[in-house]
């Protein structure tokens, strides 16, 4: 699946909706970028925003009250190219001009991308929490998108979640787009910041424009 950011989320919804209509037992759901190939190096405003990363999880039917409590996807078109490629793909295939032009790189309208990432992370936060049935203070840990830390923090303050229970790595890695989520959840874990029965929220924005979120009950 292609979905930027959004990505990781995404596919976690399809393995769970595969499993929960039992067309599957268990699902592998992996994300990986390389965004060191697509970022100019030459646009100080992008290239140093972004890394290179891999996450995975092995999706299978939870019991005892655990697993997927909630998802939420959506998409607009609309926004695509304050965040995008403008070529180098289908609809514009690479040549020596599109090379030349730099035009199959990274290009960021950044403090457009900013109010919208902090707009639908936000809706989507709040959607998922509606779904689970939960509210912020029910949330023991907020694994947002690590796309920038203003963005995690309105994120964190419009859930209602206090930032001692944001994970934040974006500070050693940068944006991993779809694989920050996984690779965050899994250093969560290791740090013991994740324990059985805690009620995990996940949330991402990402390029076309997309966003999702999902709260998992660990």
């Amino acid at each position: 699946m292609s979905a930027a950011c959004s990505g990781f989320l995404y596919a976690l919804t399809v393995a769970e909706g595969y499993i929960a209509a039992g067309r599957g037992e268990i699902a592998l759901v992996v994300s990986t970028e390389k965004m060191s190939g697509i970022v100019d190096w030459d646009d100080r405003s992008t290239c140093v925003l972004f890394g290179d990363g891999a996450g995975a999880a092995i999706v299978r039917r939870a019991q005892n009250g655990r697993g997927v409590l909630s998802s939420f996807m959506r998409s607009d078109g609309t926004l695509a190219e304050l965040l995008w490629r403008p070529a180098g793909g289908v609809k514009v295939p690479m040549d020596v001009a599109v090379l030349e032009e730099k035009a199959h790189l990274v290009k960021m309208a950044g403090r457009e991308v900013f109010k919208a990432a902090v707009r639908s992370m936000a809706e989507a936060a709040d959607q998922a929490l509606v779904r689970a049935g939960l509210t912020g203070e029910d949330i023991d840990l907020l694994i947002p998108h690590q796309a920038n830390i203003r963005i995690i923090e309105a994120t964190a303050r419009y859930a209602n979640v206090p930032m001692e229970k944001v994970f934040v790595n974006v500070d050693r890695y940068g944006n991993m787009s779809s694989a920050t989520v996984p690779i965050a959840l899994d250093e969560a874990v290791e740090q013991g910041r994740v324990k059985p029965g805690d009620n995990v929220l996940m949330v991402a924005f990402g390029a076309g424009f997309t966003w999702a979120s999902g709260v998992i009950r660990w």
